[in-house]
């Protein structure tokens, strides 16, 4: 416990949700000299406060003198306490905050409920949004907005500093011009403010639109407030003034919810202590003087115990422990990341620590809240060793299912059920005799190893009943069974792992794994195997090593204020920026001296956030150290834009030379120096250590432990008795009373002195023979996270690279991988309409390029009757070879947001025809053999659609291009990693599980059919329902109950319609495999399997088979709701959701072919939510995406900085859900009103029809939007010119040239009701 002070006990704790452990030193800073202590964090017949307890006994041990419990403890020993705390994370998850109010701008008072508009589980019928904080909520009329716009192709800037500027027209904090549009009255917000104070509201959360750069309005709220006597007021620009409404609002009301619980926690905590604690108490002069006493916080900094609030306490106990393997494993001058890899029982955590600083976020969700502040970049990957054990579908499953704390897994004899502690113990990899003994009904009793023997015998029988039947050679032993648990439960954290890192462009073989947690030891060595790791550090402290990060942080304090200046490297800006940065500064030096910290002890970390203009992808740049600028900038050691473009190149794999560096924040963090360093790195010892072979004398003991291949003699090692130096070679076992670490055959364990560094050798154990001729259900499950992982990584590297909002922000996107045929084979959960429909196009592709294609050859098509959806979607197929034959192809989709036509957007409501939607790619080659054919796919893009009459090409050629290259990327990366994966298995191998998993998901769909057909008593399902213009869809479904096979007739289906609600026939697999996979609880592979035992029928010439030149582009958006809504209704799954994605496109600019030169322009495209329907056992859910889309919607403050607009109202629509024994979801109000002239277009559905009802539900509002548009009053004639505002119902499909000032309104329809009724009456 290394530090600059020696002077008194240092006491460093972290609660956590099972124990809390306890470092204590007497002040000597060694290590040897350190007490540590775990102890129940519950245990209420013992003691009331478990910390309390800890310090009770470290006083006794430390001092000599046994402390009486119940008497207040003497501070005059102790120099510091440092805590870490679950007690915000658990008030969140448990909801068991303070009672608060949230005061927001109108219009927005269900900022919140809405969200981002998009559910966390896109096949769960039954939507499950995280409930918001807040119990009441009010809204002030005011309103500000930002004056000009990023998309602004003149880029003009607004002057404020003179005195030619408006009135009403201010500078900002971010030194954007801000338009006061509304005043708040003060006597409306005393009378508001005043009624819930009579409510019994103590709490206050507020959030106004752009509060972070204009607070004065959210500062008289909090005067207010105050003056009525409210106790505790969040006001979000103090918190973080950053831009997004809903993080920022968020974050407002999860500090008001949590920090009265904080301070209820450490008012208690602190009567417990005779001098007091905090800054305050050292300081005082009379009486017993108290002891410094610090928090850990979310972003791995301590904070007085009199700072601490609950916005930054979430993450508190696992901040602690990265500060403690990053300030005890990380060597400056070797500089090998690590990735830390903390596995607990009810959790599995993963972070980074590279460069020499930790790695902060801005935006994260816990427990359903997304947060905005700065904490440290931690991921819960898994559930940990509580994460349950199924075998489903003929596939292994872990999690994420968790038998949490209680009852726990089978072994803590509570009846609980197989874990991966079951696993570990039945496979002799856990050990009972070093595990606390607090189990049983007098909880003084050891695992039980037979609970868990019992059910693994029991889940082996089921097993091979399925499997093997009565084939004995393929049966599986237990023992092999539990393995193969193992080896999925590794494979589901491998996963996330890679992903994380990779994201970030780093390269996960390249680091150390610093493992710690109580399970983290059993897995650490096949973890590091799978990611390439060649080197594991565990700590000595491993199983209190949060505890000991907290005694070894530094204190900090974070300042940050928004900014909006374009990025030059020379001249006023770089002064400017100077300047507030030391303002910060002087601030946090002020802050930290008071403290006690000297000038000499205090360090900063400088940082500006940055972007591309048009992008919202900021990176938080931090200043280069003298180092970096000597090696990098020329000795520049403010070249933040340099660092930036560098930044952004690794992370995002491009740069945008031509754009400029935004700065959005300059943000100070005050670092009070506590920790010095340690003695010596692992590094240095590792050099000067002579290691030595370990003979048989310090065995503890022998087991039998089961690694691959079988079980083995196994010699057990108490950590104790093992020397520095000494050496271990697997396979082994290490433990004390508070960890096992698992070495297996081919590794080796060293110990030094402050860790065991476990270096890989071969893979543990022969790998099993994998044949092709008989699956293995435990390598199909291995396979089965494998071709997914390559999906979603996939989908990473397109996000990672893409420029365009629409794949960056709403994540309009869709990746997968295919067999050789164009079979699907695995689709990351992106969106749904692009399920089926990519195998189609892919398959297409695949038979016009047969025998054509080479290495390096990319194929892009986007046209309906080439496997499109609609124009704007467009496919980048590549196909991957061994010599000369092509073996599997990846395919990526994404959705452009512009690709020419009649309207920007290129979502025209009134297309008749497929040319006056865009460009439309029968089948082209993007790349040959390497060369990107940037020239012809202008002339696709740019150049042809602009010869048809009155049609642009598009209107963001460098967005589509750079979206394009990004697909491309993507791609490749899925070829690289299939490559891997046939280097790894052979292509055989890979080829063999490829079909065997398609057949698995064909099995699953098999037995839903079988289900369904006893359900309805062998009745055939049938369904209509119709689009807007009465056209009819009509479904008959006819399913064979012994093979488990079904047609799917739409005979009756309406014939081709002269519009574009027309949908190519792949989406109405799209939607089949779908609802399929919605109707199937468990989580099967996406594949072509699915549709096998579907014979699907459209009839020819219907406008779900329309021709090739029929326009299309409703079809995809509109039509694929209603076909949904149909296969639903014929299940009787649920009632009708919205229906629809009331697509909504604005902007201006192009090159029309009726034009002689083109306009510099924009356009905008979104997506609205809805209601959902509700069904047999939910209600339906309100504002929220469904079925075949899940995009995104634009936060409100970015919307207004980005495009000329405000918006006056995203609020719930009350009154349009459909009543019933179960209550659909409300649709919403969105209300635009434009500040220059513009093009707005709105394609939607619903408008005629309602959402319907089943079972006796009642049916939901329809949608209808609203232009409110200026008209003249009065006849002709007269000479005084009145205008008004007249609402005008555009229907469903329209466009119009909107002025400024006018507006539009869309209002989306509800979901349908369930049941009568009957108990349940409208609220």
């Amino acid at each position: 416990m290394g530090s600059t002070r020696d002077r008194g006990i240092r006491i460093a704790i972290d609660r956590g949700g099972t124990f809390t452990d306890c470092v204590g030193n007497s002040g000597s800073g060694k290590m040897k000299d350190d007490v540590i202590i775990k102890l129940l964090s519950e245990d209420p017949s013992n003691y009331d406060d478990a910390p309390l307890e800890g310090i009770r006994r470290l006083l006794s041990k430390l001092t000599g003198e046994e402390v009486p419990r119940g008497e207040p403890l003497d501070t005059s020993k102790i120099e510091s306490i440092r805590m870490g705390t679950t007690v915000a994370t658990n008030a969140l998850l448990e909801r068991k905050g303070e009672r608060i109010a949230m005061v927001v701008t109108k219009g927005f008072k269900d900022c919140l409920e809405i969200g981002n508009q998009s559910r966390p589980k896109i096949f769960d019928l039954a939507i499950r949004k995280p409930e918001v904080l807040y119990e009441k909520v009010i809204e002030i009329n005011e309103r500000v907005t930002l004056e000009d716009y990023a998309e602004d192709p003149e880029r003009h800037v607004s002057k404020t500093d003179d005195s030619s500027a408006e009135e009403g027209l201010v500078c900002g904090l971010s030194s954007e011009a801000v338009r006061i549009l509304k005043r708040p009255s003060k006597d409306t917000i005393k009378s508001q403010l005043q009624g819930l104070y009579d409510d019994g509201f103590r709490s206050l959360a507020v959030c106004l639109v752009h509060g972070y750069t204009f607070p004065d309005h959210e500062a008289l709220v909090g005067q207010v407030a105050h003056e009525i006597g409210f106790e505790h007021v969040s006001l979000s620009h103090e918190l973080m003034p950053m831009i997004k409404l809903v993080p920022r609002a968020t974050s407002a009301c999860a500090d008001a919810y949590l920090t009265p619980a904080i301070k209820k926690y450490i008012a208690g905590f602190q009567a417990g202590f005779e001098g007091g604690l905090g800054t305050e108490t050292v300081k005082k002069e009379g009486g017993a003087k108290g002891a410094r006493c610090e928090f850990m916080q979310s972003d791995g900094g301590l904070v007085d115990v009199d700072l601490f609030s609950g916005l930054r306490a979430i993450l508190s106990g696992p901040a602690g422990g990265v500060v403690g393997y990053a300030l005890t494993s990380y060597d400056a001058n070797t500089k090998t990341p690590l990735i830390g890899f903390d596995m607990g029982g009810t959790s599995t955590d993963v972070s980074r620590y590279g460069s020499g600083r930790y790695e902060h976020v801005f935006e994260t969700t816990t427990a359903g809240v997304t947060i905005q502040s700065p904490q440290l970049d931690i991921n819960t990957v898994a559930a940990g060793g509580g994460s349950r054990l199924f075998f489903r579908n003929g596939l292994f499953v872990v999690g994420p299912e968790s038998a949490g704390a209680h009852p726990g897994p089978a072994c803590y004899r509570k009846g609980g059920p197989l874990t991966v502690t079951d696993a570990n113990l039945y496979l002799g990899r856990l050990l009972s005799e070093f595990f606390p003994k607090i189990f049983g009904k007098t909880e003084d009793q050891g695992l039980d190893k037979e609970a868990s023997e019992n059910l693994f015998r029991e889940l082996t029988d089921d097993i091979n009943k399925e499997v093997a039947r009565d084939n004995k050679d393929k049966e599986m032993s237990p023992d092999e069974v539990a393995y193969g648990f193992i080896k999925i439960a590794n494979e589901t954290m491998t996963r996330p792992i890679r992903s994380l890192t990779e994201a970030k462009g780093h390269d996960t073989s390249q680091h150390r794994l610093a493992t710690f947690g109580g399970a983290g030891g059993q897995h650490a060595v096949a973890i590091a195997e799978s990611l390439g790791i060649k080197q594991i550090l565990v700590h000595r402290y491993s199983s209190v090593l949060s505890a000991y990060g907290m005694a070894l942080a530094d204190v900090v304090d974070e300042s940050q204020v928004p900014d909006s200046k374009t990025w030059s490297d020379k001249g006023d800006v770089v002064d400017e920026l100077r300047k507030t940065m030391n303002d910060l500064k002087e601030k946090s030096t002020a802050k930290l001296r008071d403290q006690g910290f000297s000038d000499d002890s205090i360090v900063f970390e400088e940082y500006l956030n940055m972007r591309y203009r048009g992008t919202e992808s900021a990176l938080m740049i931090v200043r280069p150290s003298e180092e970096e600028a000597k090696k990098d900038f020329k000795g520049d050691d403010w070249a933040f834009g340099k660092a930036f473009v560098k930044q952004h190149e690794q992370e995002f794999g491009f740069t945008l030379l031509d754009r400029d560096i935004i700065v959005d924040d300059v943000r100070a963090r005050g670092i009070g120096k506590s920790f010095e360093g340690l003695d010596k790195t692992v590094d240095m010892q590792l050099k000067e250590i002579k290691p030595k072979d370990l003979g048989e004398g310090k065995r503890h003991g022998i087991s039998k432990v089961y690694f691959e291949g079988g079980r083995q003699e196994t010699p057990i090692y108490k950590l104790e008795d093992l020397d520095v130096g000494d050496k271990v070679q697997g396979p082994a076992i290490l433990a004390d009373g508070t960890q096992t670490i698992v070495v297996t055959p081919g590794a080796t364990a060293l110990i030094i002195e402050t860790h065991i560094v476990i270096n890989i050798g071969k893979e543990e154990g022969q790998r099993k023979n994998i044949n092709a001729k008989e699956v293995d259900p435990i390598m199909l499950s291995i396979f089965a996270h494998r071709f997914m992982a390559i999906a979603e990584q996939m989908g990473s590297a397109l996000q990672k690279t893409s420029v365009s909002t629409n794949v960056k922000e709403r994540l309009d996107y869709s990746c997968a991988l295919f067999d050789s045929t164009g079979g699907l084979v695995a689709n990351a959960p992106h969106l749904p309409v692009h399920l089926g429909s990519m195998s189609t196009c892919v398959t297409t592709q695949a038979e016009i390029w047969r025998g054509k294609l080479k290495p390096g050859d990319v194929i892009v098509s986007n046209h309906p009757e080439f496997g499109g959806t609609h124009l704007p979607d467009i496919t980048v197929v590549t196909p991957a070879f061994n010599g000369e034959d092509i073996i599997f192809y990846v395919a990526s989709r994404a959705h452009h947001a512009d690709i020419g036509g009649i309207l920007p957007g290129s979502m025209p409501p009134h297309s008749r025809e497929l040319f006056q939607e865009g460009a439309a790619i029968k089948s082209e080659k993007l790349v040959s053999e390497g060369h990107f054919n940037e020239k012809r796919i202008t002339e696709l893009l740019y150049d042809e659609p602009a010869q048809y009459p009155e049609c642009s090409g598009t209107r963001c050629l460098a967005d589509n291009l750079n979206d394009l290259k990004a697909q491309i990327a993507a791609n490749q990366k899925g070829i690289n990693l299939i490559g891997a994966l046939i280097e790894d298995y052979g292509e055989e191998i890979v080829q063999f599980y490829m079909r065997n998993i398609q057949d698995n998901a064909e099995l699953s769909v098999r037995n839903l059919l079988k289900d369904v057909s006893r359900r309805f008593e062998g009745r055939d399902l049938s369904a209509i329902d119709y689009m807007d213009d009465g056209s009819p869809i009509k479904l008959k479904i006819t399913i064979d109950a012994e093979k488990g096979e079904a047609i799917f007739d739409f005979a009756g289906t309406g014939p081709e319609v002269y519009g574009n609600t027309n949908a190519p026939q792949a989406v109405t697999y799209s939607a089949i495999i779908y609802c399929l996979r919605s109707l199937i609880e468990d989580n099967i592979p996406l594949n072509q399997g699915c549709l096998k035992p579907i014979n699907v029928k459209i009839p020819p010439k219907s406008f779900l088979s329309p021709s090739d030149k029929a326009a299309v582009v409703g079809g995809n958006v509109l039509t694929s709701q209603r076909v949904t809504d149909v296969i639903l209704r014929a299940f009787a799954a649920c009632a009708a959701s919205q229906g629809d994605c009331n697509n909504l496109t604005f902007g201006f600019g192009g090159n029309l072919s009726t034009s002689a030169e083109a306009t510099k322009g924009f356009g905008y495209y979104e997506t609205i939510a809805g209601g959902s329907g509700a069904g047999p056992t939910w209600d339906g859910t309100s504002g929220v995406h469904t079925h075949m889309t899940n995009t995104r919607i634009t936060d409100a403050e970015v919307f207004e900085r980005r495009y000329p607009v405000i918006l006056r109202e995203f609020s719930l629509r009350s009154d349009s859900a459909g009543l019933g024994q179960h209550r659909g979801g409300e649709g919403v109000i969105r209300d635009i009103e434009f500040r220059i002239p513009v093009q707005v277009s709105i394609l939607s559905e619903r408008r005629v029809y309602h959402p319907y009802g089943i079972k006796g539900g009642e049916d939901a509002a329809c949608g209808i939007n609203y232009w409110v548009r200026h008209v003249q009053k009065g006849g002709r004639g007269e000479d005084k010119e009145e205008w008004e505002d007249r609402w005008i119902n555009l229907g469903g499909k329209n466009t119009a040239a909107m002025g400024i000032g006018e507006r539009i309104v869309v209002c989306t329809p509800g979901g349908g009701g369930w049941g009568g009724l009957g108990r349940r009456v409208k609220p």
